[in-house]
């Protein structure tokens, strides 16, 4: 099927708004800093919406995982994966969860592993990375849809960090994850291999080195860099973990700053991968060179007004994020950028497509459905084979889930519809 992309307003999709049951959520998070007498417990059912559960689910690759569930009442019912990213959780996913149980689905978001209250807590920057490659968290989403009690899945879907591991799982494993949607972040497809160079009359000119634009970057005036290099290095984890602003202030004005309430988020596609194209980001994805990203989005901090005015994140909800990642730090997260040994293992699935329903969703005021020049074309066009279209949702920065969570939900269900075999 041929891409089509769509754009979405505010007033549309009312139909399922009533399926998002009122958040009536206490600033207080069940558990403090775990210690061997008083380890940490699941999420209180205070901070969930109703028909929303939290447990633990033992014997996942080897971890003690997190879960959050719905539509779990019911057993037969077909199961779907919700994967989140960074810096966020299983509870990013709290809004979407009741409309998609609701239609008759048993919907389970895990933390994912290093994160929130799954194992291991803490992480540290000199930790093994291996565990944190692609290959080895697709095991860890196989080994949960298992032990829940999934043969096969009629769909995962994934947000940010999640989008590209969700890619990744529906064209390993096409027969468990059976259609996927991604969001936010253009999965990037599967790796080529060199093809018919024995044969080539000449030798292949060398490729040019993928890192010399962060060097460009550097010299840019004002110097810049990239998030993504940034989170690569040591001192990131304590910047963001024990910020100068408090980690509920870091939370607020990251979370705003790459919101549709942040009004210079106007994204449009990038020309090519150059330094002078990259600078057209905003700071929060190519940063100032002398800045962490605590200081980096200190100066987006929204205004008392602006706080109270937020409907998708009050103080209350923005409180479950600050007290989880203020107990485990964000280490967990930032190996996830790092690269892991045994990459390389990815060129087995050289020359795979998704050959899965597939679609893309992100919201109108996101920069990051763009930040990767021509990645959104070649998931449309190139990576896919049963492409079902590209909606982008108004009113939505980069947390859909959260911003626009009755329009996803509608999104969500259609494709799930239209997916069936």
């Amino acid at each position: 099927m041929s891409s089509r992309r769509t754009t979405m307003s505010r007033r549309e999709f009312t139909a399922v708004v009533s399926a998002l049951a009122p958040l009536v959520i206490s600033t207080r998070v069940q558990g403090a800093q775990p210690t061997a007498a008083a380890p940490i417990g699941p999420l209180t059912a205070r901070v969930l919406p109703p028909g929303i559960r939290s447990r633990f689910i033992d014997g996942v690759n080897g971890l003690r995982m997190h879960v959050l569930e719905s539509g779990y009442e019911a057993p037969g019912r077909p199961g779907i994966l919700l994967i989140h990213g960074f810096p966020e959780l299983a509870y990013s996913w709290r809004k979407v969860m009741p409309p998609l149980a609701a239609a008759g689905y048993h919907v389970f978001a895990p933390d994912m592993r290093g994160y929130g209250r799954t194992s291991p807590a803490p992480v540290n920057y000199d930790d093994d990375l291996r565990p944190y490659g692609t290959v080895n968290r697709i095991r860890d989403m196989l080994a949960l849809v298992s032990v829940m009690g999934h043969r096969s899945l009629p769909a995962v879907f994934g947000h940010d960090m999640g989008s590209p591991l969700a890619g990744w799982c529906a064209l390993a494993r096409p027969d468990i994850f059976r259609s996927v949607v991604m969001m936010s972040a253009p999965f990037g497809g599967a790796p080529t291999l060199p093809f018919n160079t024995a044969n080539a009359a000449a030798a292949p000119a060398p490729a040019g080195n993928p890192n010399a634009i962060y060097d460009e970057l550097a010299k840019l005036s004002p110097p810049r860099k990239h998030y993504q290099r940034y989170y690569q290095t040591r001192e990131a984890n304590a910047n963001m973990w024990r910020p100068p602003q408090g980690l509920l202030a870091f939370f607020r004005a990251y979370y705003h700053a790459k919101s549709a309430d942040w009004k210079q988020n106007d994204p449009r596609p990038l020309a090519a991968r150059t330094a002078a194209e990259w600078a057209k980001l905003p700071r929060y994805y190519v940063m100032d060179l002398d800045k962490g990203m605590a200081e980096q989005v200190a100066t987006d901090m929204p205004n008392a007004a602006e706080i109270a005015a937020n409907k998708w994140l009050p103080d209350a909800e923005l409180a479950v994020y600050a007290e989880e990642y203020g107990r485990t730090g964000f280490q967990g997260g930032l190996n996830g950028y790092r690269g892991a040994p045994g990459g390389d293992d990815l060129q087995l699935f050289a020359g795979n497509k998704l050959d899965v329903p597939s679609s893309f969703i992100s919201g109108k005021q996101d920069w990051g459905t763009y930040q990767n020049p021509g990645s959104l074309e070649r998931l449309e066009k190139q990576i896919t084979t049963k492409y079902r279209g590209t909606h982008l949702l108004d009113g939505a920065g980069h947390w859909v889930q959260q911003e626009q969570p009755a329009a996803l939900a509608k999104l969500l269900l259609d494709f799930l519809r239209d997916s069936k075999p």
